[in-house]
């Protein structure tokens, strides 16, 4: 099974507090974004014993044992020991570190690839389940719809927005920031706008109401991430943010047929599409 793992982006991003488990609550708005990875899931040949997988693309830091589509699998192994082997291909596109979700998204499909390909019959809420197990945003990607995201990031109410064919530039500029930096410099609180009550008004008001905490906790390390945001606003873009703890910035072009191509450095990575 071919399947297309997407990237998202965090419209808002508010730590509002510590949790007795030492992870974070957050406040933000999660929205497909169509930068795709490829990923596919076959059955393995016949007489292979153990699932693999071959990572082509962008290249991932650490084991490949450790990537978590095999740790999805594992997890299916688990509960359903009679599960075939897999052979998993992913073809890395979406850069990771950047705060748009590639390896939990990757994670996700390949939970919902397995479930397909092998007719395991789990339904949403229990593949849901799963993709918490793996990471906080990783349930997001099995609906994959616009959401209110609370709690540790994985616990959704719908919300009522619709960006679709807005034109959208994302800027990565080849930074990887760690979760665990990203937090260090984080100080949680309410925030002083509702995310949910700003996102309903015109996207002109949402530079002055809708805020991603890690912007300023980051600001004094990478102030690249202020410029690419600067740069932006002054091509027009009606709302620009950080996405998630970044490093990759966006910036949102409503009414336009499509996204200005602006000139970066050569090292960044820009993606240009509509929502």
């Amino acid at each position: 099974m071919l399947s297309f793992p997407n990237a998202k982006l965090n419209l808002g991003l508010y730590v509002t507090a510590k949790r007795p488990d030492g992870y974070h609550a957050l406040e933000t708005v999660f929205l497909p974004l169509p930068w795709t990875d490829v990923l596919e899931v076959l059955p393995a040949p016949k007489g292979q014993a153990a699932s693999d997988l071959t990572l082509t693309g962008r290249p991932i830091p650490g084991e490949v044992t450790t990537n978590l589509c095999l740790k999805a699998y594992g997890l299916l192994k688990a509960d359903f020991p009679h599960l075939p082997a897999v052979q998993m291909q992913l073809h890395k596109i979406v850069p990771i570190g950047a705060g748009l979700g590639g390896g939990s998204a990757d994670a996700a499909f390949a939970l919902r690839a397995i479930n397909e390909t092998f007719g395991l019959g789990l339904s949403t809420e229990q593949l849901e389940s799963y993709a918490r197990r793996l990471g906080a945003d990783c349930a997001f990607f099995i609906q994959n719809q616009p959401c209110l995201a609370l709690e540790r990031g994985d616990v959704f109410e719908p919300i009522a927005l619709n960006l679709r064919g807005t034109a959208c530039v994302v800027v990565y500029p080849g930074l990887h920031i760690s979760t665990a930096q990203a937090f260090a410099g984080i100080v949680p609180q309410a925030p002083a706008h509702s995310l949910r009550a700003a996102l309903a008004e015109p996207m002109s008001t949402w530079r002055a109401t809708v805020h991603n905490d890690f912007e300023k906790s980051l600001a004094p390390t990478y102030p690249i991430l202020a410029t690419i945001k600067q740069r932006l606003y002054d091509a027009g873009a009606a709302y620009a943010s950080l996405s998630g703890s970044g490093s990759a910035v966006y910036g949102l072009f409503p009414g336009q047929p499509e996204a200005p191509a602006l000139v970066w450095e050569p090292e960044f990575l820009v993606w240009r599409g509509t929502l």
